[in-house]
């Protein structure tokens, strides 16, 4: 009886540390807050999605890695997913240069439309060739407008020639703001509002819930919804754990991927739609101005400029081509 009884215990254990080994585990990093809202759509909508067969663990804040290091973690192997930025790609991949690209897309519908298509196939396909990752998602995090002092509506970029345009510091940004048709000025994020009430700088360019955050719709007067970089994320898994997981297993990951995606993209619209009504309504005149000017001139820039090296050939045409 004894011997039965033990035979069964152990019959058991063997059954529970199989059932354990058999659960994915999943350490997540990115560097928002634990407590912004998109940290909760993040648990909610991809890590309950996943269920008992998985053991989702994020880190938020970059508490456990600094921004810019993830990709690394996570071909190393001390790091599954991270929600990374196109730009983390650059040195590994810089044929990837072409979706930071301003004006590439021609508002949130033909980003969505492009990103859901084939279009970036062979892209896609190099990323996961050299830098060992997998792209599962590419969720909506906002679009840049330029919000300035003025006395009247820039409608194309000869409208923009001699503004002081702030522009985040580094070469890249500042020659966003040079194609626009402006004349870039690096400021330091926290000193934008004092730069624009002194009139060391005339405009900035940031997204509607930014620009209320920081106040800065208290000195400017005008908003262009130019749109010039509609920035999605990079939702991103190692390789070697995607392929470690079975068909099964890498549907449901892909799914809340999915579900991931939808919730923060509304989230973030009806943030922007928020935010843009507040500004409004604080006397700021929002306008749209002509952005097929914008795209035509500030692409052609960045054609004949070094910027343009590494695009894949056909790549831009193709991306245009899409919804129309």
């Amino acid at each position: 009886m004894r011997f039965t009884t033990t035979i069964s215990a152990l019959a058991i254990c063997a059954a529970g540390a199989a059932t354990a080994q058999d659960v994915v585990e999943l350490t997540y990093s990115d560097t928002v807050p634990e407590t912004d809202p998109r940290s909760a759509i993040l648990k909610a909508e991809f890590g309950d999605c996943l269920g008992d067969g998985f053991n989702f663990q994020p880190y938020h804040g970059a508490t456990l890695f600094q921004q810019g290091t993830e990709l690394t973690a996570m071909q190393r192997g001390n790091l599954d997913m991270g929600n990374l930025a196109i730009f983390d790609f650059y040195n590994q991949v810089p044929s990837t240069s072409v979706l930071g690209t301003p004006f590439l897309f021609r508002d949130y519908e033909h980003m969505r439309a492009v990103y859901d298509s084939d279009v970036l196939a062979d892209l896609e396909a190099e990323i996961e060739e050299k830098a060992g990752v997998k792209i599962l998602a590419y969720p909506y995090i906002g679009a840049r407008h330029l919000g300035y002092k003025g006395d009247k509506e820039y409608m194309t970029p000869a409208d923009l020639e001699g503004m002081k345009l702030r522009m985040p510091g580094g070469e890249g940004w500042q020659f966003v703001g040079q194609a626009m048709g402006a004349t870039p000025v690096p400021v330091a994020f926290t000193e934008v509002y004092t730069a624009l009430q002194s009139g060391a700088i005339d405009g900035q360019d940031n997204g509607f819930p930014a620009t209320a955050s920081m106040k800065f719709h208290e000195v400017i007067n005008y908003i262009g919804t130019t749109s010039h970089l509609i920035a999605a994320n990079e939702f991103t898994i190692s390789l070697d754990k995607w392929n470690s997981m079975n068909e099964e297993q890498q549907a449901k990951v892909q799914e809340c991927a999915d579900n991931f995606e939808a919730a923060l993209d509304a989230s973030t619209l009806e943030l922007e739609e928020s935010k843009r009504a507040e500004i409004e309504a604080a006397g700021v005149t929002v306008y749209a101005p002509d952005n097929a000017a914008f795209q035509e001139h500030v692409l052609g820039v960045y054609a004949d400029s070094k910027y343009s090296a590494d695009w894949p050939e056909g790549l831009v045409e193709a991306i245009q081509a899409v919804g129309q």
